[in-house]
């Protein structure tokens, strides 16, 4: 071999290995810089409005801060299908990982949160938790038809199985998840390929997730998560306050004190306070019944119910219309809510106290009000109006009549005598006007 090839050989080996290094470095993708924090957001309860809006507000954050991947601790038993969507819309087009981690022990990924944990980049579970029950439930009251019932299971199905084709899940138990709701314990879910690992705690986790190459819209991405900073993302008052007038326990309450509050206004005009306080909860119920499935049904029955504990003070129905008051408010708990669902129903533990309390409330606060608008007016002219008293001169037509101690002018068409008991008809001015009431006596 010439001896200028010798360096000629050498370059192009030399350039070839560079070549196949920079290669293999672009085949692994781009590292996630080993100081970029991980943001944590902590989420437990339904799936629902709320928690689209606070998992949107997390992810922008984590883009703000260029963090290289956003945790979502999660526990729910489940929520709406349309607020579901909207969330896996969102971790489906997030520019860096999203890792759902089922916490804490005893927590559950249900119904609408095995969605959401099997659309993650990367799913976690820890120990003493589970996932599964997927089937859909009616949310119009009562069974939905075959047809409709095949309609909606099948697109269910359909939706799941792509989302745990797209990240290499398995895909018969998810299937299975929705139609015949079975459900896995992190050890299951992990042997079945159902989610990607399972840790005992947060540090645990990221140490699991160091090194782990996780396949975005937009290319590969190996996580450095060993040690980095966790940046957790509180709920803020006002998504919490959301979220708590969301509970369909709470909406119940809310709207049974805005009802007894504003008849309790309507019955005793000018008290004020109960149409204020009425009012206020009467709308934040409506708010809470935008993403509650109500029967308006059930609405109607309540405030039958409360109508009639009112009428139960001004007619005497000997508790007829106080028993139909109950029946009436049970009745319509019981239908207010149109859903199948267990977290979605208003508890017996609710009902019971809130039927008791505005039966009580009405049938004696409320009949304070209305006896007290009945009663007779005893002080000013209209007080005058129905007294007896004795007359001290000839009244015939004018003389003096003494009432509550005091003498007053008067006037009768009829002729009275000192000492004859006249009643009042009417004050004109500072003069009564009366008629003997032919018997003796007075105030």
């Amino acid at each position: 071999m010439p001896r200028f090839a010798a360096p000629l050989v050498r370059r192009v080996t030399l350039c070839l290995a560079l070549s196949l290094f920079v290669t293999l470095l672009l085949a692994r993708g781009p590292a996630a810089v080993a100081d970029s924090p991980v943001v944590l957001a902590t989420y437990e309860g339904v799936i629902n409005p709320v928690a689209v809006e606070y998992l949107h507000d997390a992810l922008a954050l984590a883009h703000s801060q260029r963090a290289q991947a956003l945790i979502i601790q999660l526990d729910t038993p489940g929520g709406l299908d349309t607020s579901m969507r909207l969330i896996i819309k969102d971790i489906t087009s997030a520019p860096f990982p999203i890792v759902v981690y089922v916490a804490p022990s005893g927590g559950r990924a249900a119904s609408a949160g095995v969605f959401i944990t099997l659309a993650a980049h990367v799913a976690a579970m820890s120990p003493g938790t589970n996932i599964g029950a997927a089937h859909p439930v009616a949310m119009g009251g009562g069974e939905m038809d075959k047809t409709m019932k095949e309609k909606v299971e099948n697109d269910s199905v359909a939706y799941l199985k792509s989302i745990a084709e797209q990240h290499g899940r398995n895909v018969a138990w998810a299937e299975d998840a929705v139609r015949k709701s079975v459900s896995a314990t992190e050890k299951e879910a992990l042997e079945k390929k159902i989610i990607d690992l399972v840790a005992d705690d947060l540090q645990t986790l990221l140490e699991k997730l160091d090194g782990r190459t996780v396949a975005l819209t937009t290319g590969s991405i190996t996580l450095r998560t060993k040690g980095a900073a966790i940046q957790e993302f509180p709920m803020g008052w006002r998504l919490e306050m959301l979220k708590a007038l969301s509970d369909p326990n709470i909406a119940y309450v809310l709207m049974s004190i805005g009802m007894i509050g504003l008849l309790a206004e309507l019955y005793n005009p000018g008290a004020i306070l109960p149409g204020i306080v009425g009012a206020i909860s009467l709308i934040l119920a409506f708010y809470s019944f935008q993403s509650l499935p109500i029967n308006y049904a059930g609405v109607l029955l309540m405030l039958l119910g409360v109508i009639l504990f009112v009428l139960e003070v001004s007619v005497t129905s000997y508790g007829l219309l106080a028993i139909g008051g109950v029946i009436s408010m049970i009745l319509g708990s019981l239908m207010l809510m149109k859903a199948e669902a267990p977290f979605l129903q208003i508890s017996w533990s609710v009902i019971l106290p809130v039927v008791i309390s505005a039966a009580v409330f009405s049938l004696f606060v409320l009949g304070m009000g209305v006896r007290a608008m009945r009663r007779r007016p005893e002080t000013g002219g209209e007080g005058m109006i129905g007294l007896v008293g004795i007359a001290r001169t000839p009244v015939a037509p004018q003389g003096h009549i003494q009432i509550r101690g005091e003498l007053w002018d008067a006037i009768s068409e009829e002729p009275l005598q000192p000492g004859d008991a006249a009643e009042v008809t009417r004050l004109e001015g500072l003069t009564l006007h009366v008629k003997p009431t032919g018997k003796p006596g007075g105030h």
